[in-house]
């Protein structure tokens, strides 16, 4: 019986890899909570967006190509990888070029884009947000409802609803704001395993430095 367990874990696994670019039903934008990054791993790591004074709220995770059910990464692409430059570029959203290139090799491959395409939808997407201002005025941490997040990015972007987004914690702190979009770009429902908000109600929520 153990065997066939496993048969079955690695067939999903395969699937879930290498699959050929462009095959996608939606997108996931991932928008993290800087702070909360910072305080739980970004400044052991002496990561740049986490210096004193950098002032940032909400960044670019990354846009990844989802499937109505599970996802694909690592996709197979005849596409160029990106340039140095491409991926500095995208520093301002994302934090760091490193990140850019990881978001490109796992997710960005898969969306059948060119690398410059994929970068500009993921931009576009990003500034089409209104991320709520309350946020940036929190003067120190704060425990708080993961719902409240939610709530606020809600009355913050009229027209979208509560099954286009996703508020996810991590280590008991507020982790990232996860919003569906269409192929085009446009918000949409979830699917069901994106359909998971954090349920704490005492979720940490460290402010912007």
């Amino acid at each position: 019986m153990r065997w066939l367990v496993l048969l079955i874990l690695s067939a999903t696994l395969a699937r879930a890899e290498d699959e050929r670019a462009g095959r996608f039903d939606y997108y996931v934008l991932s928008l993290s909570w800087s702070p909360g990054w910072c305080a739980s791993e970004g400044a052991r790591r002496d990561a740049p967006q986490c210096a004193p004074g950098r002032g940032l709220g909400w960044m670019l995770h990354g846009l990844w190509p989802q499937y109505e059910e599970g996802w694909p990464s690592f996709c197979r692409t005849p596409r160029r990888d990106p340039s140095r430059a491409d991926t500095r570029a995208m520093t301002d959203i994302m934090g760091s070029a490193g990140l850019a290139w990881h978001q490109w090799k796992k997710h960005g491959r898969c969306s059948g884009l060119t690398a410059d395409a994929y970068f500009d939808a993921a931009r576009r997407a990003y500034e089409a947000v209104t991320r709520p201002e309350v946020f940036r005025k929190l003067p120190k941490t704060v425990r708080l409802p993961a719902r409240v997040v939610e709530d606020a990015f809600l009355a913050a972007n009229p027209g979208w609803a509560a099954d286009m987004l996703t508020i996810t914690c991590k280590n008991g702190r507020i982790q990232e704001a996860r919003l569906c979009l269409t192929r085009d770009l446009v918000p949409r429902r979830c699917g069901e395993d994106i359909d998971d908000d954090c349920r704490l109600n005492g979720a940490l929520m460290p402010p912007v430095d």
